[in-house]
């Protein structure tokens, strides 16, 4: 991940959302510069006209690639010499389609937040547009970069664990657990703007998206019980689910936004019938593997016990902490690699989230709902 080169140079790349308060934008902004693959040129920071300008202002940018509107930084961008090549789009997720489409259908290059968008019919019609597109179209659920989910992803494929049985997969925080008035908190608790899901779009997709990752499998079936514990809360804030996977394995899913003493505990356990992992991000560089008969094992990122095939998804030595932003910046960076292949006429296969994986995260979130308002009554993705 530390090979700067590029034939063409960065890539140029403009943001849509992301602007001041806002912090996933700059989370992102961050992650596309620790390769040195990309440099922001143009943004449509904010759907007010002076905040996208004191936005973009504070960022450097030039006055005329600054815009208060993505349809018109799109068409602009798209007719521009040296134009942007890519945007990334960090707003509340009921503005992921509309953005996205107008870049896709430019042939703009789209890395997106998750979840894919608010509603699955919108989903299904990203799906189409990114199948009409040119453009390539990535999805940013950045757990998926971290090195020991991707040697715990290697593992389950060359069979170590043998056959899956049981997949537990849980997020908790707490941030939730009273009312909040802040701007995260306002958009993220309205269906209006997040979706029919709240903790289960805001951070259960974020454990479905992991165990599927990790474990290859597709979810086939679940029956979920979601509340609102906090009084006049129109979305969910804590959610359990029962889940089938294809092929037979079982598991559980648990997200939360009300359970005090929990900041961000993302946690998954897959286990077989020849072993059993564990992985915990808020201690993301240990890798827990218990063979069955054998002394547990602690892989560390960089140690021995890690594939050579994960050495490019780290940058430093072993023992100092990396996690949230250098996952981020994996899934840029891996992004960056396939678009120029793409430019140049080659493919690229790259382990980033894409549509697929933004559409099957749009289905579980419907599921869980449809399923809650029949009294956790088990049903399909589909």
């Amino acid at each position: 991940m530390t090979d700067n080169s590029t034939a063409a140079g960065p890539i140029r790349l403009g943001m849509v959302g992301g602007g001041k308060d806002a912090f996933i934008g700059a989370v992102h902004r961050i992650a596309a510069r620790i390769d040195g693959r990309y440099q922001l040129v143009a943004g449509a920071l904010s759907s007010t006209p002076e905040k996208a300008n004191d936005s973009g202002k504070a960022l450097g940018l030039a006055e005329d690639r600054i815009y208060t509107s993505f349809a018109e930084m799109a068409k602009r961008e798209r007719r521009l010499k040296g134009g942007i090549e890519a945007v990334a789009i960090v707003t509340p997720n009921h503005v992921h389609y509309a953005a996205a489409r107008e870049f896709l259908r430019r042939g703009i290059h789209v890395i997106c937040d998750k979840p894919l968008t608010s509603t699955l019919a919108d989903a299904k019609k990203f799906a189409k547009a990114v199948e009409k597109s040119d453009a390539l179209f990535f999805l940013t659920h950045n757990y998926t970069g971290y090195p020991m989910v991707r040697q715990a992803r290697e593992m389950v494929a060359k069979g170590e664990l043998g056959t899956i049985r049981v997949v537990q997969v849980e997020y908790p925080q707490d941030w939730l657990t009273v009312p909040q008035s802040n701007k995260q908190a306002a958009w993220r608790t309205d269906p209006a703007r997040s979706g029919a899901g709240g903790s289960t779009g805001d951070i259960g997709t974020h454990a479905h998206n992991l165990a599927c990752f990790v474990t290859g499998l597709r979810l086939e079936s679940l029956a979920a019980d979601l509340q609102a514990f906090v009084s006049g809360r129109k979305l969910d804030d804590n959610g359990h689910v029962m889940l089938r996977f294809e092929g037979g394995a079982r598991g559980m899913l648990w997200c939360s936004q009300v359970a005090p003493g929990n900041e961000n505990n993302l946690r998954l356990r897959v286990y077989g019938d020849k072993a059993g992992l564990e992985w915990r991000q808020e201690h993301p560089n240990h890798l827990h593997v218990s063979r069955f008969g054998a002394p547990p094992q602690v892989i560390s990122r960089g140690g021995a016990g890690m594939y050579d095939s994960i050495a490019p998804t780290t940058r430093i030595p072993p023992g100092h902490p990396e996690g949230y932003l250098e996952g981020f910046a994996n899934l840029y960076t891996e992004a960056a690699g396939a678009i120029r292949s793409h430019q140049s006429g080659q493919t690229n296969d790259t382990l980033v989230p894409g549509i697929e994986a933004g559409l099957a995260g749009m289905k579980f979130v419907d599921a869980c709902v449809r399923s809650s308002a029949r009294n956790a009554a088990w049903v399909t993705l589909d």
